[in-house]
């Protein structure tokens, strides 16, 4: 059985070598399901698909939710773990097995928090949005994502990653005229007409803003190029998708219209493909401004899009807050500096004690 009471880089460990790839958590659901039920006072554990959720309802006057994913991208033969020289190796050390076992930790030896208490350990965060077990649990239990503010245990380096980015993908076409390549002047080269979409984007002077003391740096890139037919065929479609990082302070239907404006005048058509929304940090908020306190002020904006947009859209303040580099998630040589698992610790078993 996993230890929740024994010194959570053991417990990261022991998660880490319960191998659950996307779609594959239902032995690590198990297990964490029945340590929570047998190593755990005061709360409520119960099941939702391969999602575990968990809460106290001690009357406090506040409320802290600690989310994490329990999945895994594919191992790449790095399991079963590694420890050397304060470094444990292995898939999901980052992301975020040990944010995970930070919180299970905690939810078995703060045994008089300051707030109540909700933990949603969940399914499928690495694949499709629409498989997400957090998005599931919004739909079928929206009443255990109530919380004054949501901690999810993605790696952050040890700071307060506050909010996220939201992003958005456009398709960007452009039309010519086919011919044969042995008379080009007889065509007009769709793939040549991008160049006058690159140099726009090349040219960009991209947005940073302030929200909360962080500092969100906006982006507009090209991600793909599609065009042409054959080897000696002038193409008369070609187009580029263009990616859209913005800042949360602007929706996606703002962000949409910026997308459009600094492209505007170009003959090319925009589709837009894909989108979701930024998280604002929340930070002045009672619950958010105490947790930054305990971390000593270490915040800094999120890159990136993660599911604290969800709770942000719900209304709830969250953040990032886990070990590990987000560099290194996904790769290979994926690890987790152990110092950085207690440090986390630490400071959220001070916040949680008031």
């Amino acid at each position: 059985m996993l230890d929740l009471h024994g010194d959570p880089i053991a417990l990261t460990a022991a998660l880490v070598d319960i191998p659950s790839e996307s779609r594959h958590e239902t032995r690590i659901a198990d297990e964490i399901e029945t340590a929570l039920r047998e190593q755990t006072t005061g709360f409520e554990v119960i099941r939702n698909g391969d999602a575990v959720l968990a809460r106290t309802n001690f009357g406090k006057p506040s409320r802290v939710l600690l989310a994490g994913h329990t999945d895994t991208v594919p191992a790449a033969d790095n399991v079963p773990s590694r420890l050397a020289d304060g470094i444990l190796h292995g898939c999901g050390t980052s992301d975020m097995k040990s944010g995970d076992a930070v919180f299970l930790h905690l939810a078995a030896t703060v045994t008089d928090p300051a707030h109540d208490i909700t933990l949603v350990m969940y399914d499928c965060e690495e694949i499709e949005a629409s498989a997400n077990g957090l998005g599931r649990i919004e739909r079928e239990l929206p009443d255990w994502l109530a919380a004054d503010v949501a901690i999810l245990g993605e790696p952050s380096g040890g700071f307060i990653e506050a909010g996220c980015q939201g992003t958005l993908r456009v398709i960007v076409s452009v039309a010519g005229t086919r011919a044969h390549s042995a008379r080009s002047w007889l065509g007009d080269n769709a793939i040549h007409k991008l160049g006058a979409v690159l140099t726009r984007l090349k040219a960009y002077q991209a947005r940073s803003v302030d929200i909360d003391g962080c500092v969100y740096r906006e982006g507009l890139s090209a991600v793909r190029i599609d065009g042409g037919i054959a080897g000696n065929v002038i193409p008369d479609a070609a187009t580029v998708t263009v990616n859209f990082r913005f800042a949360p302070d602007r929706s996606v239907e703002q962000a949409y219209a910026h997308v459009q404006e600094a492209l505007d005048g170009l003959d090319v058509t925009i589709e837009l493909t894909d989108s979701a929304a930024g998280a604002l940090p929340g930070l002045t908020r009672p619950a958010a401004a105490t947790l930054v306190e305990a971390a000593g002020g270490q915040v800094r904006a999120k890159y990136g899009w993660t599911d604290v947009a969800r709770f942000a859209a719900l209304g709830i303040p969250a953040v990032n807050y886990g070990p590990g580099d987000p560099n290194l998630a996904h790769r290979v040589d994926e690890n987790v500096e152990v110092a950085q698992i207690t440090a986390v610790t630490e400071v959220l078993r001070r916040y949680l004690i008031g």
